[in-house]
């Protein structure tokens, strides 16, 4: 029988009180959280904050507040969607954050989540010597298209293309890139990897592909299922789509030009696939198990 957390919600009247109801419906129900935030008391406050139209990082003035009732209402539905349909809480709110950017969101992409761009942050350095000097890059299985719009901010003076295989993913990218006024700098592309970008060479390919093994596809949470399919999966190993980028990566590269790409906790089966590949692992949030970068001459050992 499928429990339903919200019978009697009468009493809450404060802001106060809905989210200890929150987070007390979420540990009940036990979510599964890494959409931007990490445990229940996060998750309720930025839901309430949200929907009540409030700075998403000013909860304390707003605790004793009492609420009326379609404000009530408004955070009911909510919560009810986030726990019984395990809806992620950026499809509820059409946003989602990298950093201090923000990004609209829907069901038709992968809710952004890179350690890439943690990287374009801080411009590539020092693999990239002098930012302003990078005048194309490539933003390969772009999705919502935030990681094209970091590396816009990146790189100024690059002619940037964001292709993916979804059209519907290009439709959220251009919302995206209408939004920081990137037109101009971002050309969206549909293409299956290189498929439509024969002749196109660039100073940066950065990717964050689909890499999500089988046996993981089989264990997502409902969280993680909820979002497209062609956005996770990458045949029974996970390295489907990193095989094709990796083969034709070179040919797509100026000299001197890199790759840098996401892999997810395939580092292992990467390298024994590839012994001949120099693979330099970044440092992204303390780990160096997620990002590669490789050298247009690097690839060369393939």
């Amino acid at each position: 029988m499928k429990t339903n957390y919200f019978l009697d919600t009468d009493a809450l009247i404060t802001v106060r009180d809905w989210l200890r109801f929150g987070i007390s419906r979420m540990n009940e129900a036990g979510l599964h959280f890494g959409h931007g935030t990490t445990n229940a008391l996060d998750e309720a406050a930025y839901l309430i904050l949200h929907t009540l139209h409030l700075p998403i990082d000013q909860l304390e003035p707003f605790l004793d507040a009492c609420l009326t009732e379609v404000e009530r209402e408004d955070i009911l539905n909510v919560f009810d969607q986030r726990v019984n349909k395990r809806t992620p809480a950026a499809y509820l709110t059409h946003e989602a954050w990298l950093g201090e950017y923000s990004f609209y969101v829907d069901e038709r992409v992968l809710i952004p989540r890179s350690f890439i761009a943690n990287l374009l942050r801080e411009r590539l350095e020092p693999w990239v010597a002098d930012a302003d000097c990078v005048t194309s890059a490539l933003d390969l299985c772009t999705g919502s298209g935030c990681l094209a719009i970091l590396m816009a901010e990146a790189f100024p003076n690059a002619d940037i293309d964001a292709a993916d295989i979804s059209t519907d993913a290009l439709e959220v990218a251009k919302r995206n890139v209408s939004d920081y006024g990137l037109e101009e700098q971002i050309r969206l592309v549909q293409s299956d990897l290189y498929s439509t970008l024969e002749g196109q060479q660039y100073d940066v390919i950065i990717t964050n592909p689909p890499y999500v093994n089988a046996p993981s596809m089989d264990e997502l949470p409902a969280e993680y299922q909820a979002e497209p399919v062609l956005a996770l999966a990458s045949g029974e190993d996970g390295l489907d789509h990193i095989r094709t980028i990796l083969q034709h990566a070179a040919t797509h590269l100026y000299p001197k030009g890199l790759l840098i790409a996401e892999i997810g906790h395939n580092r292992e089966e990467l390298e024994a696939a590839y012994p001949n590949l120099p693979f330099t692992w970044l440092e992204t949030d303390g780990s160096d198990e997620f990002v590669f970068i490789l050298s247009k001459e690097q690839l060369g050992a393939l």
